[in-house]
Formats: C-alpha cells, structure tokens, sequence
C-alpha cells in the first residue's frame, strides 16, 4: 500500500549526510523509504556539482536500513563543491559539501646542478639538473632562468625544444646552450653573440613554482653562480691525464685526474678498465673534485699485469670538445682532420705482489 499524503507530513525532515571513503551521500528519513514501493530513487534524491546547469552525478541509489543511500560512479574531485537536493513530496533537503583537498608537502628538491664548478668556460655546451624525485614535462623553458649579475634575464640562451632531454626516471635533465650562438661563424653567433660573456657573472635559478610529477611544487627555489671564463677550443688528449695505480692484491682504486672538469654524465660512462685478457674489470664508478677525477673501484682485488684505460672518443670537456677534436671547427678544418678512432687506450701495469717477509726464526730448544 502506498503512504498518503498525511502520513508523510507526519516525518521529521530528511538529513543528508557524506559519510565513508570514497565519500558517499546519505538521506536518513525516518523508515517511510522502505514502504515507498519502487520510487524513482535517482529523481528523488540527485547530486551535482554546485553550479548553474551541472548535470546530476551518475551513480547507484539503494535503500539500506530505513535510508536512502547514493554512491556516485566516479570519484569526487577535491575542492570542488557539490550540492546533494533530496525531495519527496513536500520534503525537501538541500546539503552543500565539498571534499578537501589533501595536505600537501614540498618535498622535491634540486639536488645538484652539473657541471659543479662555479667557474665555466664561455662555450659552455650543456647543464644537468638533478632532482630528488621525478619531474613534470613541459614547463623546463618556463622554469628555469639565467641572469646577469644585474639581475636582467639573458634572452633565448638554451635550445628550447619540444622533448625535453630527460633520463628514464625523469630525475635529470639535460638543457643545452644553442649551439648556434656558441659556434663562431654561424649567424646566431654574429648577430646575438653567445648566451655567456668572459668575465662576468651569472646566476642559473631554478622556479619554486616547478611542479613534480606529483603535481606538488618544489620544496624551495635552486639558484647556482658562477663567473665565465674564456671559451675552451682545445680538443681532450689523455695524454695530459695523470692515473694512480694501485697495488696488487688490494681494492684500492684507479685514479685519474684530469686537466680539466668534464661531462658528468659521460665521464661515468665513456671509460672502462680492461685487464690482461680483455675483459672488463668489475666495479664502481665516481667522479670527484668537480669532474676532475675519476675513480675507479674494483669488485675483487687487483691481480698482477697489464691494464688498459679505454676511453670512447666521444668523451667531452664542459665546451663539447671530444678526444682529439674540437666542438667549435669550421668546415676547412673539419675536412682536414683525420678521423678520430673509437676508442683511446692508456696501458698502465699493476705490479707483482709484494711478498710477505718472513716469519721471525723460532730459537732452538
């Protein structure tokens, strides 16, 4: 049978309420819901987002214990309001809420900028930022700035391209220089001249407002200084390069210092030790002292023989310049050049083992 009209004026008003995780709407309407029949549920009882002419949230309605129930099918966005109307004959309530939005906590950092150290060729080819956690795409150009000791922003420095140069984790980046504006000769070089001058002073800062992939800010504005000095033209040759060896039977490591600072990145990755047989030794890689040396740690201890440093020739200084070739050549120079190898070896011998002395001699009984 269904309730007359007298029979509802008698009911308290409906409350609503959002109860639960994911948020859910509930009407509590004194137990005249359970002998309504079948009601149109979703007409009585509608959710929407709380502007002018929002379209009811799609969901399920159901009847549970005596109160209406509406859990909708997609999740509610935090920070935006809805307005849930429940209405049955001269029943009427409205109920406002909006899903706060979650605390959140800058924690992403920069952690370095390469090349480390504050003094920097005037050529110089590439940067690397480091960040603590993964990144957002796409906001790099906007982000990041370089000023001059004035506090003015250079104009159009890097090479803004579309897919920004990010590493598998989106933990590094890698922003270049236009090459256009390094290399003498070409237009950009003639007409604008190169984003840095010899002798002055300038700061790379990193926005706060540069969003992790989590969408949350970084924890706090990066700013690196540094001072320029004249550019560097002057291909890599490993035979300025000074290794440390160790001794045999020890892990200590093999060390190399080099002239000048070179590409972080490639530094870890373009030299290899070789042993006698010609396999590759084992082991850890770090670079120190502002990309002037690297260190070479072994897995097991060093054997006795002859070892090879093999280094890739596309090895790079901060200017770009290769082993045995220069970045900035032009087209007369690039012709005479002679093709430089693959590969670079620097033999190096790790002596035989000292032998223990020997045992004092024990005196006769």
């Amino acid at each position: 049978m269904m309730v007359g009209a007298a029979a509802l004026l008698a009911q308290p008003q409906p409350v609503i309420s959002v109860e639960g995780t994911p948020p859910y709407f509930k009407v509590i309407q004194s137990g005249i819901l359970p002998r309504l029949g079948s009601p149109n549920l979703p007409a009585m009882f509608q959710v929407r987002v709380d502007k002018p002419d929002a379209q009811a949230l799609a969901g399920e309605h159901t009847v549970e214990g005596g109160a209406l129930y509406f859990r909708p099918k997609y999740p509610l966005e935090p920070g935006v309001s809805y307005r849930a109307v429940f209405s049955l004959v001269n029943e009427k309530a409205e109920f406002s809420y909006m899903m706060p939005k979650p605390v959140v906590v800058a924690t992403t950092t920069v952690e370095h900028v390469y090349p480390s150290t504050a003094k920097l060729p005037e050529n110089l080819l590439k940067l690397y930022l480091h960040f603590s956690a993964p990144m957002s795409k796409g906001e790099a150009f906007k982000r990041i700035h370089l000023l001059e000791e004035s506090g003015a922003e250079v104009s159009l420095p890097f090479l803004e391209i579309a897919e920004e140069l990010w590493d598998r984790e989106f933990k590094r980046l890698t922003i270049l220089f236009d090459p256009g504006r390094i290399k003498r000769d070409l237009v950009p070089n003639k007409e604008v001249g190169p984003p840095l001058k010899a002798g002055k002073k300038y700061s790379l800062v990193i926005d706060a407002d540069w969003k992790d992939a989590k969408g949350v800010p970084l924890k706090s504005a990066f700013r690196k200084q540094f001072e320029v000095e004249p550019a560097d033209r002057t291909p890599l040759d490993t035979a300025n390069w000074r290794l440390g060896i160790p001794a045999p039977g020890t892990t200590d490591p093999v060390a190399v210092d080099f002239p000048e600072a070179l590409d972080s990145a490639l530094v870890r990755r373009f030299i290899d030790v070789v042993d006698p047989s010609g396999a590759v030794v084992k082991g850890a890689v770090t670079v120190e002292q502002e990309e002037r040396r690297w260190v070479f740690r072994p897995a097991a201890p060093w054997a006795a023989g002859k070892y090879n440093l093999e280094v890739l020739a596309g090895l790079e200084d901060l200017a770009g310049n290769r082993v045995g070739r220069a970045f900035d050549v032009d087209k007369f120079d690039q012709v005479q050049a002679q093709v430089t190898p693959e590969t670079r070896s620097l033999e190096f011998t790790i002596g035989a083992p000292v032998p223990p002395p020997p045992a004092p001699a024990q005196p006769k009984p």
